[in-house]
């Protein structure tokens, strides 16, 4: 299970991505030293880009129509990802969902949809092969001892979870 324990404070731009309520993950990617020019994300220097960022319905006008996929001839209803990232290189997608919670509500029953919510996803890049990766960014609330058996499932659906950062080496941006 990639449980982050790095921390963030003065070790945050060494060890990840900082995420917090209201960051994004085209700030954190600038502030980690990429280029984000409107959703595409570029090395310091080089002039291709090697990702693209999508949230919400943008995932399906900048990833998937693009390449020809029509998300209604593969699944019911729409997935709506908080942020999308697509790395071309390895032809990976990152589905992010982020979690934060400051006392008891519903958001606990909401991560044990992981394993179906990645199943969906990988039916609708299948057809470009690419790899999905499905992870949650939460806030420390989830660190409780309570949250153990829920850790385990998301683990063994093959999804990850980190708590309010997203180590860098994860996204496979080189």
């Amino acid at each position: 299970m990639a449980i982050n324990t790095s921390g963030g404070g003065a070790a945050t731009n060494r060890n990840g991505l900082r995420f917090e309520q209201e960051t994004s993950l085209k700030d954190a990617l600038k502030d980690a030293g990429f280029v984000v020019a409107d959703h595409e994300v570029y090395r310091k220097g080089e002039e291709d880009p090697i990702a693209i960022l999508a949230s919400k319905k943008k995932l399906y006008k900048r990833i998937l129509e693009p390449r020809g996929i029509d998300w209604e001839d593969i699944i019911s209803k729409q997935l709506l990802p908080d942020e999308a990232l697509y790395v071309y290189e390895t032809n990976t997608v990152y589905i992010i969902e982020k979690k934060f919670q400051h006392d008891r509500g519903s958001v606990d029953e909401k991560l044990q949809t992981c394993d179906f919510k990645r199943k969906q996803y990988k039916k609708l890049f299948k057809s470009i092969g690419a790899k999905v990766e499905y992870l949650y960014v939460c806030n420390s609330w989830f660190r409780r001892p309570e949250y153990r058996d829920v850790y385990k499932y998301i683990e063994d659906s093959k999804c990850h979870i980190f708590f309010d950062e997203i180590p860098l080496y994860f996204l496979d941006l080189g």
